[in-house]
């Protein structure tokens, strides 16, 4: 059994409307045609749509999988732009606004923001610091949190600890240097990810090359300070350390480092890196060493689902993103 069989379960149970703003691609056009074929999602393709019907007919794709949205529609158009003028939180003008969504990408955000779509899946013809930009601009950030990180999670052959020998690691792709600040904020960002996406409890361990003060540096301090922060913003969280990666998820080593209660040592199923080369470096040495595939990365942050994909990925695995994608998005509406 697949570690992703349980979410595609979940996936068909509540079906959620993803926008492509990137549909002409055609990776990821197959993408959303097969996971709206299978029953995934509700695929829309945003953009011009008299040139994305001919593509479809070209790949010889059931143009009735998708809807479609066409940014040059005004009677449309102006719908969407009335809806977010009108909500309390917006700052952009008519005028501003009209301009952006000349971009499919804000578009597609728009009509995400407004509750015409679920979620916003791109990253192939943007990269990922314009598909964040763009989102945290229209769809703004998560009550509380003012980073936008992301989590991935590892499925380890031998692998016992964990949540039952999976483990979600975060960050791996966006934050290069954090603070204390935005390192509690990916924190709670990621217990709340796996908790929604997974149904997890959380057990959130923060790590370094220190155990509970057997190192000094100032990069301790920042872990320490930044678990200080995410205990106070989140005192229903389960988020504990500085712990050294093996204290964190091997019952045994935490049993001779940890000498106090925790609810985390030993049996993490969530691992804070404290920077980007750190978290770089591990995802791929538990690749590599450890045989484990990875899923994600999966943006984390925002107040919808925003994805962004790597654009050297197969089309399965952008499948399989946008199937979490969905997941995610049916997740934060309870």
């Amino acid at each position: 059994m697949s570690v992703l069989d349980p979410i595609y379960e979940k996936a068909k149970s509540d079906l959620q409307k993803v926008a492509f703003p990137e549909a002409a691609n055609e990776k990821m056009m197959q993408a959303a045609y097969e996971a709206g074929k299978e029953g995934y999602i509700i695929p829309i393709l945003v953009g011009n749509t008299a040139e994305l019907k001919a593509l479809a007919a070209e790949r010889n794709y059931d143009e009735s999988v998708f809807q479609f949205v066409d940014i040059n529609d005004e009677e449309y158009t102006a719908k969407l732009v009335a809806a977010y003028i009108a909500k309390p939180d917006t700052t952009l003008k008519e005028k501003g606004l009209r301009r952006r969504m000349a971009n499919p990408l804000f578009y597609a955000l728009v009509m995400e923001a407004v509750d015409e779509a679920d979620v916003t899946f791109a990253g192939i013809d943007n990269t990922t610091g314009d598909v964040i930009a763009a989102g945290m601009m229209m769809v703004g950030m998560a009550p509380g949190i003012s980073t936008i990180s992301s989590i991935g999670l590892c499925d380890i052959p031998g692998f016992t600890g964990g949540e039952n020998g999976l483990l979600a690691i975060g960050d791996s792709a966006v934050c290069t240097n954090p603070d204390a600040e935005q390192l509690a904020d990916i924190a709670i960002s990621a217990c709340d990810t796996v908790r929604g996406l997974l149904g997890w409890e959380p057990r959130c361990a923060m790590v370094c090359y220190s155990t509970l003060g057997s190192g000094q540096g100032e990069l301790i301090d920042k872990v320490v300070n930044a678990l200080h922060i995410a205990q106070e913003k989140r005192p229903d969280l389960a988020i504990d350390g500085e712990f050294q990666f093996d204290a964190a998820v091997k019952p045994e080593v935490a049993a001779k480092k940890v000498k106090r209660e925790s609810k985390v040592a030993g049996k993490a199923n969530v691992v804070i890196w404290p920077d980007l080369n750190v978290g770089n470096i591990g995802v791929k040495l538990i690749q590599t060493f450890g045989k484990a595939d990875a899923y994600g990365p999966m943006l984390q942050g925002f107040n919808k689902i925003v994805c962004d994909c790597s654009r050297g990925a197969p089309v399965s695995e952008i499948k399989g993103n946008i199937i979490i994608s969905a997941v995610r998005a049916a997740s934060l509406k309870k």
